[in-house]
């Protein structure tokens, strides 16, 4: 049975565009509501336990790299069919391939700098959501 809780995380490269006000308004537009955000930086370390799961693929290190170049807002957030809904409003992975409306279609710069991460499974959001927020930072 799904879970109303899902986690995303919006990527360097749209904070340091300035997009993340625009990003949290179409989320919350979309009915979803904030349970916890923060913005911060992950250093290389911490982006290679986040990614974990990657690491033997080609891309991992780039990836950590990226995700450790600068500030990021992490947040988990609530609603009905909160992962499945969620993976809808962001758009696929690809912006190129992303519905009109989507995040990524507005705001993602390629496939590696896509602008947001979104949780794929009720696991995986759970899991996400505790590797940035304490039980205590999660209302």
């Amino acid at each position: 049975m799904p879970t109303n809780k899902t986690f995303t995380m919006i990527k360097p490269d749209a904070v340091k565009d300035g997009h993340a006000g625009s990003i949290i308004k179409l989320i919350e537009a979309a009915g979803f509501r904030i349970v916890a955000l923060k913005k911060t930086q992950l250093t290389s370390e911490r982006a290679g336990e986040f990614y974990a799961v990657h690491k033997e693929r080609p891309f991992y290190n780039d990836l950590c790299q990226y995700m450790s170049s600068g500030a990021i807002i992490p947040m988990i957030l609530e609603k009905e069919n909160a992962v499945a809904d969620f993976r809808t409003l962001i758009g696929a992975t690809n912006p190129a391939n992303a519905e009109e409306g989507t995040i990524r279609k507005l705001y993602a710069i390629s496939m590696e700098k896509n602008a947001i991460h979104g949780s794929d499974s009720d696991e995986n959001a759970a899991i996400e959501g505790n590797f940035f927020f304490s039980h205590v930072e999660q209302f």
